[in-house]
């Protein structure tokens, strides 16, 4: 069984900051890319940032510059600092990650739960 799991969404007010976090666990022998994507009321589901191993990463042009992408690898845990939020950030968060299983070594795609963010004043 392999699982991901988001906090650290919330309600914020324009300007304000939020940090979400991600930790992968169950049977997984590696993760490899992981990242988060959104999803407004009405809207599709977008990417939002990616991050590789080696910390590579690529953001959606909405947020460059307001949003980062971290991760560390030791926890098996993916974040994204977002600052400057504007109320069109407003959506449900996912987190995905491609996992190696430890049971099967079979590279499978995982998403989370999703988490709200709400910015408005």
């Amino acid at each position: 069984q392999v699982q991901l799991v988001e906090s650290g969404g919330g309600l914020v007010q324009p300007g304000g900051s939020l940090r979400l976090s991600c930790a992968a666990s169950g049977m997984i022998f590696r993760v490899d890319d992981m990242g988060w994507s959104r999803q407004a009321p009405g809207k599709q589901r977008e990417l939002v940032a990616s991050i590789t191993t080696g910390g590579s990463t690529n953001y959606a042009d909405s947020v460059k510059g307001r949003f980062t992408i971290s991760r560390d690898n030791a926890k098996n845990t993916v974040y994204l600092q977002m600052d400057s939020l504007k109320p069109e950030d407003t959506a449900v968060y996912y987190c995905n990650a491609a996992i190696v299983r430890l049971t099967t070594g079979v590279r499978l795609q995982y998403l989370g739960q999703g988490t709200q963010v709400t910015v408005s004043s």
